[in-house]
């Protein structure tokens, strides 16, 4: 072994750090509906049926900290893994590089967080390594988690479809094992959507999420201006008096969506026919506000107010009564984020991570340019983080809305390509 399992399990601790001093495993106001999918169990319509079955599983309706440390050493593993297409891996290094990460990133903060967030930047990682990897090595277990890892949130799709279409270019050999994760995630999310809505689509109602975010910026309230009255659309109703913020438009009890006969499942045909008409008749206006969102979610990457209090005695605790063992919710209730004592803990980190994220970038973009000739190992790898930080930063700001978490959860892949680059010249 060589110390590969010390040094990845000392990795798997170092970025799970925050878990440790919050007492509890990291939640979000989404954690409890990810649980709540397979112990009640319900098919939500707007999350894949993915990544909570699999979490609770993992967890063996014992303890949530099963799952989360299965993130932080997947976490590790797979830096351990692309430290290894670069050179031979050491032990030293990779705590050092995980030991970097816990400091100086907001890595750590995802790693132990119950959403498939951290799958967005392992998504990146683990096509890098099907990509650049030796022949001689084993794929399986990179496409599986790929695989997981696009099909546990939707917006990790454009982002794996963007990371693809590079290896087309750099590595156009190992395309067809690339495109691979991405094929069996469609096919996944087709299987359990025709199974638990009766639609044969990766996103049966998405387009809901698309007419929050065209309305809140203009372009779709314009459309329904100019279109009503019209007796096909209910929502010519709201004309005039939309939520100017896309999340009161999408969640507020009282608004568009949940007042709409059927809530969202409802309006999702309608919502359908006003994005395509949208589109159609205003191409430009779409375009800009979605370069300007795309841009400012690229821009935000701090972790913000992520880690508050959601109301988990509702969410969360109710679970943990019916589900889970007594010492469970006592540890629950005993935790930091609970009381809402983790936003102070994560205050101080932000502008270091936001600091290092800069510096990152810089030094990243440099290294491009000098490994233009010199490194195509380093230069694709360098390439495939940059368009997985645009990628991401569309997916999300300009089809979702800029939100701190989004970005925050992958910007710090931006300190790798240095760390690699110095770890192979000491190599040398």
């Amino acid at each position: 072994m060589n110390g590969r399992i010390p040094a990845i399990g000392a990795g798997a601790a170092l970025l799970m750090w925050p878990a440790f001093v919050n007492g509890y495993p990291l939640l979000f106001s989404d954690s409890a509906a990810f649980i709540a999918q397979l112990l009640q169990p319900v098919m939500l319509w707007d999350k894949p049926w993915v990544y909570g079955p699999v979490v609770v599983v993992s967890s063996l309706t014992l303890t949530l900290w099963l799952p989360a440390v299965a993130q932080g050493w997947l976490l590790s593993w797979l830096l351990w893994r692309v430290q290894r297409v670069f050179r031979a891996p050491s032990p030293a290094w990779h705590v050092g590089l995980c030991g970097l990460l816990a400091v100086a990133s907001a890595a750590p903060w995802f790693a132990p967080m119950l959403m498939p967030d951290i799958f967005a930047p392992i998504t990146v990682l683990a096509l890098f390594v099907l990509a650049f990897q030796s022949d001689d090595e084993r794929r399986w277990p990179f496409i599986a988690m790929a695989t997981f890892g696009m099909a546990s949130h939707l917006a990790h799709l454009p982002l794996a479809a963007a990371c693809t279409a590079v290896i087309l270019v750099l590595k156009p050999r190992r395309f067809a094992t690339a495109i691979t994760p991405l094929v069996l995630a469609i096919a996944v999310l087709l299987t359990t959507n025709l199974a638990g809505h009766g639609r044969f689509a990766p996103s049966p109602y998405g387009s809901v999420f698309l007419l929050s975010r065209l309305t809140s910026d203009g372009p779709a309230r314009d459309f329904l201006n100019d279109l009503c009255p019209d007796p096909n659309y209910r929502l010519c109703e709201w004309v005039g008096r939309f939520p100017a913020d896309s999340d009161e438009f999408m969640w507020n009890g009282q608004g568009p969506v949940w007042t709409y006969p059927g809530g969202p499942i409802g309006l999702a045909p309608e919502a359908t026919r006003i994005v395509t008409g949208t589109i159609l008749s205003r191409p430009m206006a779409v375009i800009h506000s979605a370069a300007g969102n795309m841009f400012q979610q690229l821009i935000t990457t701090r972790v913000g107010r992520t880690f508050g209090d959601f109301g988990y005695d509702r969410r969360i605790g109710d679970q943990l009564r019916a589900h889970y063992p007594a010492w469970e919710l006592s540890g629950f209730m005993a935790s930091a984020q609970r009381r809402e004592g983790l936003r102070a803990i994560a205050a101080p980190w932000q502008g270091i991570h936001a600091g290092f994220v800069a510096l990152g970038s810089a030094l990243s973009l440099v290294l491009l340019i000098r490994a233009w000739r010199r490194d195509r190992l380093l230069f694709g790898f360098i390439v495939l983080i940059a368009i997985g930080l645009f990628a991401n930063a569309f997916a999300t700001g300009a089809l979702s809305g800029p939100t701190d978490r989004y970005q925050a959860r992958i910007a710090w892949l931006v300190l790798l390509p240095p760390v690699f680059w110095a770890m192979r010249l000491r190599g040398r």
